[in-house]
């Protein structure tokens, strides 16, 4: 390649020469394969039956049954139980002795397909201008072709909640399925949300490693904020009464869901001050569902959570503690400090490198596992728990009778990153390829 353009420099020195860039253009488009890997075609609709069997099934909801099977047809599971039950005749069956399987993993709160290379700004595409900004919906901007998704899919992670960022409401919120030719095709449930941050009354100053002592903000800034939000809500509420409204208000009117049904409030938050203000604020303002996203301090406010039938996005495990004087392993403790409080809770991956990092989720619930909740607890903290958090549990989320196809089989656990080595994946029974540019430049080195 090197020696291709040295021809094209002395064939001509002028950079900005149309023919060369021409000529340039197409080598890039129609040359060696190995310049660009190409993304994998979108796996068609399921029509031959498939039968995995012989594997240990992990339903999702807790149980898991050995030498057992997962039957599915048109995208729907029709069987799940013990191999030697599984009578009905199918297209095809896959042995997966001494194999695992499990329901795809959902990822809650993230910029996939959002973001590319963080420090590309023309490949950054999460948040936008403006403070309340409810009707920018995150399912225009997301890119079904990021190269991204493959990656996450070769770990296990089929669905994901894509998530605006933003200064106060960043915007809507969609739940997508990761394998399709283009985003009506990839949304699985359109807007479903809408993020809210909520205005911290504390200030962490400093960074990660070494952070500076916490300092209170500006109480009168705080306070603007929390009374421009107030009366933003207030609005909204007034117009989401006016089923006919003269007017279409796409900012109020993408707030309707909150107060109608339909959407539901994720409010980011940490601390258990800003929690309970949060969960305050929304029921004073009549939002009918309410989830807090980061949720680091949840367990000390279980009570409220648990009675205002709130659930958490829980931040990322494998991050140091928000406070000098906690514990090093508290980010770790978490998930068992919600279950033993009774919480319902799934885990996210927001943070730095979270786009690229979002294949480590199962690793997350594996992190869980090892301290204090079992292995098929954590396996709900991304399946069930997720699907029920985000509100599509009643398609997703387990190996469950009538529920979509939503299958992956690995050789190992699949939450240990030792053994995780997923070998069959299907969304709503379509099989998906597992490829991806990384391993393709593994083989590519591997075999040079």
């Amino acid at each position: 390649m090197s020696y291709f353009f040295k021809q094209i420099d002395r064939w001509c020195r002028n950079e900005r020469c149309f023919p060369c860039l021409l000529i340039i253009a197409v080598f890039l488009l129609f040359g060696p394969g190995h310049v660009s890997a190409q993304r994998s075609i979108p796996a068609p609709q399921q029509t031959r039956s498939v039968l995995i069997t012989k594997g240990t099934v992990h339903v999702g909801d807790g149980r898991t049954i050995d030498e057992g099977a997962v039957g599915f047809r048109n995208g729907v599971i029709d069987f799940v139980g013990y191999a030697y039950g599984a009578t009905a005749k199918y297209d095809t069956t896959i042995e997966a002795s001494g194999q695992h399987i499990y329901p795809g993993f959902i990822a809650a709160d993230t910029r996939l397909g959002l973001e590319e290379i963080g420090m590309v700004r023309a490949s950054v595409d999460k948040q936008d201008v403006g403070s309340m900004e409810p009707e920018l919906r995150s399912i225009t901007a997301y890119s079904v072709d990021s190269r991204v998704i493959p990656t996450v899919r070769s770990n296990g992670v089929l669905l994901a909640q894509i998530a605006p960022e933003g200064v106060m409401i960043s915007g809507s919120s969609s739940i997508v399925q990761l394998d399709a030719w283009d985003n009506d095709a990839a949304t699985m449930l359109a807007d479903d949300g809408v993020f809210l941050n909520w205005p911290s009354a504390y200030d962490r100053k400093g960074w990660w490693a070494e952070p500076d002592e916490t300092d209170k903000k500006k109480l009168e800034e705080r306070k603007t904020k929390l009374g421009t939000m107030t009366a933003f809500f207030q609005k909204a509420k007034a117009y989401s009464q006016d089923l006919s409204p003269s007017t279409i208000d796409q900012r109020l009117f993408a707030m309707r869901g909150l107060f109608l049904g339909g959407k539901t409030l994720f409010i980011r938050a940490d601390a258990a001050r800003d929690i309970t203000e949060a969960v305050q604020f929304a029921k004073a303002q009549g939002v009918l569902r309410t989830v807090i996203v980061g949720g680091y301090d949840a367990w000390r406010v279980a009570d409220l959570l648990r009675e205002s039938k709130v659930d958490v996005v829980l931040r990322r495990l494998h991050s140091l503690p928000l406070r000098p004087e906690d514990d090093v392993d508290l980010p770790f403790r978490i998930p068992s400090l919600l279950k033993e409080r009774g919480v319902r809770f799934c885990l996210g991956n927001a943070g730095d490198h979270e786009v690229v990092g979002l294949r480590n989720i199962p690793f997350l619930a594996g992190t869980a596992s090892a301290y204090g909740l079992t292995s098929e607890e954590a396996l709900r903290t991304i399946t069930l728990d997720a699907a029920a958090v985000l509100g599509i549990d009643n398609r997703c989320g387990s190996l469950t009778v009538g529920k979509d196809a939503t299958v992956i089989v690995s050789t190992g656990d699949a939450l240990d990153m030792r053994t995780n080595n997923i070998v069959h994946a299907f969304i709503e029974g379509r099989r998906i390829v597992l490829d991806d540019h990384q391993k393709q430049l593994y083989r590519m080195y591997k075999d040079r």
